[in-house]
C-alpha cells in the first residue's frame, strides 16, 4: 500500500548548518583549485585525484564515492563527476584528457560529521569559442537567478520560475534539462524536495530557516532531452549540444541568504544583484 505521509523538508539547527558550511568550504576549496587545474592534457582522472587528496587532508569524506550501491548498480567510482562537452551531468572521470576550446563541469559534495555540501562548476579549457563562454555564463547567471529567489517565505516553485526565466531571457534559445533538478540537502546529499529548473511561482514547499537546497541549473546549446550511456551514470545530450552545470548548496536565513559552498557565502555576488546576504553568526 503506498503511503500517504507527506515527505518532510528537514529543518536543521544553526549548529548543523555550520556543519554544513564546513563541508561546503571543503567543496569550494576543491573546485577552487580544480579551476586552476583544468588545462589541455590534464585527465579527468587526475582532476578527481585533487579531489581525493583534499578531502583527506581536511578530514572530510566524499559523498559521491560508492553512490548508487544500494540501488543495485554501479557504485560511482570518483569522488567528483566530470562532464565534458555533450556530458551534462554524472561523468565518471577517467582516461578521457582535456583538450583545447572543452567545456567541462565538475559537481562535487563532501561530507563533515554526517553534513553534507554540494556544488558545481563549469570551467572552460583554454580559448573557447564566444558560444561556449556565453553558454557557462547563462548557466551562471541561471543559478544565480535561482539564489535571488531564496528568502524566508518563497516557495520552491519561485525559485524554478526564477531559474527558468534567466535561462529564457536571451535572445539565443538554450536548452533546460528538466530530467534532473536541484534537491533538498542536509543529513543526506538528495533529500525532499526537488528543486527544478523551471515551472510557475508560488507552487511548491514553503522555506523556511533551517532548510537547505542546492539550486543548480543545466543548460545546453541545442535540446533539454538527455540520455543515459551504457555505464549507468554519465547523462548526455540527446543532440550532442555541449552543456554547461552550476550548483551551490544554500540556506534562507532571518537576514537574507547564506551560500554554503562558496568562501564568502556568496556575498559578493549577492550584494552586486541587490539580494540580502545573510550568513549565521560564529
Amino acid at each position: 500500500m503506498r503511503s500517504l505521509r507527506k515527505p518532510t523538508f528537514e529543518r536543521k539547527t544553526p549548529d548543523q548548518l555550520k556543519l554544513m558550511r564546513r563541508a561546503g568550504l571543503v567543496v569550494d576549496e576543491v573546485l577552487r583549485t580544480l579551476a586552476a587545474e583544468v588545462r589541455p592534457g590534464i585527465s579527468t582522472r587526475e582532476l578527481d585525484q585533487i579531489g581525493r587528496e583534499i578531502l583527506a587532508a581536511r578530514g572530510a569524506s566524499s559523498n559521491f564515492l560508492g553512490y548508487g550501491a544500494d540501488w543495485g548498480i554501479q557504485p560511482f567510482p570518483g569522488v567528483a563527476c566530470i562532464s565534458v562537452n555533450e556530458e551534462v551531468v554524472h561523468g565518471i572521470p577517467g582516461d578521457r584528457v582535456l583538450a583545447e576550446g572543452d567545456i567541462v563541469s565538475c559537481d562535487f559534495g563532501a561530507v563533515i560529521e554526517g553534513w553534507h555540501g554540494d556544488a558545481a562548476r563549469t570551467f572552460l579549457v583554454g580559448e573557447v569559442s564566444d558560444e561556449v563562454r556565453e553558454l557557462s555564463r547563462v548557466g551562471e547567471e541561471a543559478m544565480w537567478a535561482g539564489i535571488g529567489a531564496t528568502r524566508v517565505g518563497a516557495r520552491i516553485g519561485d525559485i524554478s520560475a526564477a531559474v527558468e526565466a534567466s535561462t529564457s531571457s536571451h535572445r539565443r534559445r538554450y536548452g533546460i534539462i528538466r530530467d534532473f533538478t536541484g534537491h533538498g540537502i542536509g543529513s543526506e546529499m538528495h533529500m525532499y524536495p526537488d528543486v527544478p529548473n523551471h515551472g510557475r511561482g508560488g507552487r511548491g514547499p514553503v522555506l523556511n530557516e533551517g532548510h537547505a537546497i542546492a539550486i543548480e541549473p543545466m543548460v545546453t546549446l541545442g535540446s533539454g532531452d538527455v540520455a543515459e550511456l551504457e555505464d549507468d551514470w554519465t547523462i548526455v545530450t540527446r543532440d550532442s549540444s555541449w552543456a554547461a552545470h552550476w550548483e551551490n548548496t544554500v540556506t534562507p536565513t532571518a537576514t537574507g541568504v547564506w551560500v554554503l559552498t562558496l568562501e564568502d557565502g556568496g556575498e559578493a555576488e549577492l550584494t552586486k544583484r541587490g539580494i540580502p546576504f545573510g550568513p549565521l553568526a560564529d
